[in-house]
């Protein structure tokens, strides 16, 4: 067996590899702008979450005023949604792909040390999150996908399990169902009543969740089941690390739901970021993050109206390391949880246009 030290070393050096390649990068980036930093030591304990997640943040704040890391925290807090039957947007319950299998993708990052660890495609896990942070810790990799995904999870003692629920088994039958007139699947002869999960048809969803711990360290997660229907094996921006989620301890945490493709083309949290970086409060770097976005889906066929402006919606939600907090949609409507210390509720998201 190897020893202690040998161990210790080789852990070392794992996180030297992963903490110093990203640290390298930023900074030839960031290279001639001016650093925002802000000591946040004993500071008060905030946390952001998109609109699904007012679960998450509320035992996010609770475990963080108990002392817990804000990494620990936030993984918690979405844990809850990961495990609901009844949400069809992450975990067990989520909706599948085209073959009726739940895919699930999922990152990490922890601002103390700048590693990350992510999964994507990880089938019959019904926590991504947690097996995200396994690869972080327990491996010299970013990112697992697939069948070495949940081989690697298997191995250290999750179980698997059957992640397609009757509601979410409906939801893709009907879809199923719906897709043309000219194949051997038919719908039922009933009209479905609206309250029925088929209305759901179109659903998908992410839930991101980004803290700042009273210790003034900063941590996120990102998970999600994807879109609903996608083709088997889709990778979405949930599980990259720059797109879907971005930390860096000394300026802040972003992440993001939506429409992951133009999230990638992007990579939208690390550009909130970074804009961060340069002065920018949150609210700012997550709507110039948004205008970039917009001006680059003029160049998509398909993906803009008659005016220009994008068909689709991506939402950005960022945590600085003063407290200060935000959440940004392309289109009005939009809303984000937050916990700033005093009171867990939704609030409205800014946005760049109007419907």
């Amino acid at each position: 067996m190897k020893g202690d030290n040998e161990v210790a070393q080789k852990i070392d050096r794992r996180t030297f590899i992963k903490s110093g390649v990203g640290l390298s990068a930023a900074s030839l980036i960031s290279k001639g702008s001016q650093p925002f930093y802000q000591n946040a030591e004993n500071s008060r304990p905030v946390v952001i979450a998109s609109a699904n997640g007012l679960r998450a943040t509320e035992k996010a704040m609770k475990m963080m005023r108990q002392g817990k890391d804000s990494l620990d925290s936030v993984i918690a807090g979405v844990n809850i949604i990961e495990s609901d039957p009844e949400d069809i947007t992450v975990g067990y319950g989520g909706l599948p792909n085209e073959e009726g299998v739940v895919e699930l993708d999922s990152s990490v990052m922890h601002g103390p040390s700048h590693n990350a660890g992510a999964v994507a495609s990880l089938r019959h896990i019904k926590n991504p999150s947690k097996v995200a942070r396994l690869v972080m810790e327990r491996t010299a990799h970013a990112l697992l996908v697939g069948e070495g995904a949940l081989k690697f999870a298997l191995s250290h003692g999750f179980k698997k399990e059957n992640l397609l629920t009757e509601k979410s088994r409906k939801i893709w039958l009907k879809k199923k169902e719906s897709l043309s007139d000219k194949d051997f699947w038919y719908p039922p002869p009933v009209e479905i009543k609206k309250s029925d999960p088929h209305a759901l048809l179109e659903s998908h969803g992410t839930i991101n969740c980004c803290a700042l711990d009273v210790q003034g360290q900063l941590a996120g997660v990102t998970t999600t089941s994807g879109f609903f229907y996608k083709i088997p094996g889709r990778v979405g921006d949930s599980p990259l690390i720059g797109a879907g989620l971005y930390v860096d301890n000394n300026v802040g945490a972003a992440g993001s739901t939506g429409f992951g493709e133009a999230n990638i083309l992007t990579c939208g949290s690390y550009s909130v970021v970074e804009f961060m970086r340069q002065g920018h409060g949150p609210e700012q770097a997550c709507l110039k993050s948004l205008k970039r976005v917009a001006n680059k889906a003029r160049l998509w066929p398909g993906y803009k109206d008659e005016k220009g402006r994008p068909i689709f919606d991506l939402n950005f939600y960022a945590v600085n390391k003063r407290g200060e907090f935000a959440g940004a949609s392309l289109w009005k409507g939009k809303h984000f949880a937050a916990h700033d210390g005093q009171k867990n509720r939704l609030r409205e998201c800014a946005y760049l246009y109007e419907k």
